[in-house]
């Protein structure tokens, strides 16, 4: 895993998945009408576009992924993504070979900040950490979904109030099998970020009172992406939809 500057050991307990004791290491608004949802810009922070308008009504899910090609997607192969593998669509799956260090995609269109849901199917092929590092936006913050990192079974947000996935409230271990795909789902209400695994709900954090953020090597993959670390993965089957009024 990256995470520059060495912790303290620690402890942390995520929901449903018990209790965790390890050595840590740190490294759209939607709009309520019927009719659009307000989405973040494409581009990098800092850029002076206006959002993007994306119509769709609650509860229909957008694909992102055509089966055939990277339409919408941005290879990253800057800075920390610098000894990225191979980006390719095979078999109607994206394709992210193991790198040196990450390898990873970004959405170039518009996506919500807030009041949204993503749904997709990740294996890992090789190696041994995290086969999904979803990046998306809480509100007008930045958080990533590491999904087995840190040796392959940690699961956790990183960062909740500066603190890595590995080390804080919503830090837990979920044993994965490679060449098995697994259906990821994440939520983003006005009230909670929630996370399910093949159905099983594995993160359950209340927004209030705590700070989200990305460590620098994921900040490339804003406002949404998907990454590896040192590890190769396929993935399929992604989608988003807004929430309604009632979730």
């Amino acid at each position: 895993m990256w995470l520059m500057t060495a912790r303290r050991f620690g402890s942390a307990r995520c929901p449903r998945l018990g209790r965790l004791s390890c050595g840590a290491v740190v490294a759209a608004v939607l709009l309520a009408g019927c009719g659009t949802v307000r989405v973040a810009p494409a581009t990098r922070e800092g850029a002076h576009e206006p959002p993007a308008t994306l119509p769709a009504k609650p509860g229909v899910w957008l694909s992102l992924f055509d089966g055939r090609t990277l339409e919408g997607w941005k290879p990253l192969e800057e800075g920390p993504f610098e000894g990225h593998g191979e980006v390719h669509v095979e078999n109607g799956t994206i394709v992210l070979e193991r790198g040196r260090m990450q390898t990873g995609i970004s959405w170039t269109g518009g996506f919500p900040r807030d009041r949204y849901e993503v749904s997709l199917e990740a294996k890992r092929t090789q190696g041994s950490d995290f086969f999904c590092g979803m990046t998306f936006p809480v509100g007008d913050s930045p958080c990533t979904l590491i999904v087995g990192g840190w040796g392959g079974s940690i699961v956790g947000l990183s960062n909740v109030d500066d603190q890595a996935a590995v080390e804080n409230q919503t830090t837990g271990t979920y044993n994965f099998d490679n060449d098995i795909w697994y259906r990821i789902r994440l939520r983003v209400s006005d009230a909670k970020i929630e996370a399910w695994i093949n159905g099983e709900q594995v993160i359950d954090l209340g927004r209030a009172g705590h700070r989200f953020s990305v460590w620098y090597e994921q900040e490339a993959a804003r406002p949404f992406g998907i990454s590896t670390w040192d590890t190769g993965a396929a993935l399929r089957e992604i989608r988003v939809r807004r929430l309604s009024s009632s979730e």
